[in-house]
């Protein structure tokens, strides 16, 4: 399984993309404004979406990527959330103010895109060109959130991505149970800023030590932070290292922390 970062930027700025993976060519998890860097034709093959949550920065290319590839496409477009998620999109964006409603075109019968509701815990299996297994994931957020498990429907690692969240427990308890190829995990803001963080349900690094102090012993897999602010960036990844430095023997937790970066590739 293939997962490639369109976008994992907390705003915008030159080169700065919002929350975007794409795995495989057909499953695209979050729309954030780094699907604009696909190709039609790589836009026209992606057969479904799961959203995490309804904020603008993981779904503002989702309307306009509709509008790109409607036609070229035989089958509406599978978009998979939370109900409250899907609510605020039929709502707030595919209301024919904001956006035309592309869940009645051109007719109620053959639309552009269908939306399906998802449940905390659910797993699914989604896919055309490969079927991959699907699990929704807690999270705790302003606004109804989750996180997903995304492995080869034949068995593997799983890719786990948080999803917008402040502090969890339920969260690790179910990562504790998976077999963990890669972690991607939110820090959106820096220490300075961490009352913000909680009041707004992100972390700091100050909160992210006490999440991944309950990683399971003999856990071990390479963790990606995502979602900083382009202008605390440097910051936040240095207040982050300094979270490896304690209880072990060499001085080292024994986490694998690394930033994640845009255009990234990644085979689990």
């Amino acid at each position: 399984m293939q997962v490639r970062v369109l976008g994992c930027s907390g705003a915008i700025a030159k080169d700065c993309r919002t929350t975007s993976f794409l795995v495989d060519s057909d499953l695209l998890v979050d729309a954030g404004t780094g699907v604009g860097d696909l190709t039609l034709d790589e836009m026209a093959a992606i057969d479904d979406v799961v959203l995490t949550h309804s904020h603008l920065d993981h779904v503002a290319a989702l309307p306009l990527m509709l509008d790109a590839i409607a036609s070229r496409r035989t089958r509406p477009l599978r978009v998979h959330a939370l109900r409250a998620t899907i609510e605020a999109l039929r709502a707030h964006v595919f209301n024919n103010v904001i956006w035309p409603d592309f869940a009645s075109i051109p007719s109620r019968e053959a639309p552009f895109v269908s939306f399906h509701d998802l449940v905390i815990g659910q797993q699914l299996q989604l896919g055309t060109s490969t079927l991959k297994h699907v699990e929704v994931l807690p999270a705790v957020h302003t606004v109804p959130a989750c996180g997903y498990a995304v492995r080869p429907a034949q068995g593997g690692p799983n890719w786990i991505f948080s999803g917008d969240t402040e502090r969890n427990s339920p969260f690790w308890d179910r990562v504790n149970q998976l077999d963990v190829g890669m972690l991607v995990i939110e820090t959106a803001f820096s220490n300075r800023e961490k009352a913000l963080a909680q009041r707004s349900l992100h972390l700091s690094p100050y909160a992210l030590g006490g999440e991944l102090d309950q990683i399971a012993p003999g856990k071990d897999f390479p963790i990606y932070i995502t979602h900083t602010k382009p202008a605390e960036t440097g910051e936040i990844m240095s207040q982050i290292q300094e979270l490896t430095k304690g209880s072990c023997p060499d001085g080292k937790k024994g986490w694998d922390i690394r930033w994640l970066q845009a255009a990234g590739v990644f085979e689990l």
